[in-house]
């Protein structure tokens, strides 16, 4: 089974990214604001950019959660995410940048790549924590509505990410394959068991210089 889809998650707008069902995400809707879902970590009061040109990723699970943590006015501060695990991933050409408000020197942008002199980034039980991901996408054996405690079985080895689910009941999807082109995505965490990243390149670079601009 395959299914192609294109969108994004918002602040006014939350969904599971990629899920083609109005009732899936009043579902996810209700358990944020009932508090059903938590956070595996305090996140930092800034997101960052990510790109890449493919992420070739094995064993998809992907459900709704908290990224909690604290805002740079020191408050605490909550994000609703889609967290998006892969048992195993490939990306090629990525990118990922922060942009960083100094005190007299002005904005000052750090970017990293990787993954783009024909031999990809290569992660192991990795989850991302998605706040927006604009992408092309392609699945393969998806199942839309499994109760995200039972979503780890005999035919699918990828379980939610410790710490993230209170209430087992809840929604998610899985897939066996997914295939993710021309991603521009807005993340507040991502955890990994490994990150192999080839021909790793850190800039400082002066000025707003982000991995991808936001459409206006």
């Amino acid at each position: 089974m395959s299914s192609q889809v294109r969108g994004g998650t918002r602040w006014k707008r939350f969904a599971l990214v990629m899920v083609p069902s109005i009732a899936a995400t009043a579902a996810v809707g209700v358990g944020l604001a009932q508090g059903a879902l938590a956070a595996s970590f305090s996140v930092s009061g800034q997101d960052f950019k990510v790109s890449a040109d493919k992420l070739d990723g094995d064993d998809l699970l992907q459900y709704g959660s908290v990224a909690k943590g604290k805002g740079l006015d020191g408050k605490d501060a909550a994000h609703p995410v889609t967290i998006s695990g892969f048992r195993h991933a490939e990306i090629t050409n990525m990118c990922q940048s922060l942009v960083t408000p100094i005190p007299g020197l002005g904005n000052i942008t750090m970017q990293l790549r990787t993954g783009n002199k024909g031999k990809p980034a290569v992660a192991d039980n990795i989850y991302l924590d998605v706040a927006e991901l604009d992408t092309d996408a392609t699945f393969s054996d998806l199942d839309i509505g499994v109760a995200v405690g039972a979503a780890k079985d005999d035919t699918h080895p990828t379980a939610p990410q410790a710490g993230t689910v209170a209430n087992g009941s809840l929604f998610s999807q899985r897939a066996k394959k997914a295939v993710l082109t021309n991603v521009r995505q807005k993340a507040w965490a991502t955890t990994a068991g490994t990150f192999t990243l080839p021909d790793l390149k850190l800039r400082l670079l002066s000025g707003d210089q982000p991995c991808y601009q936001d459409e206006k």
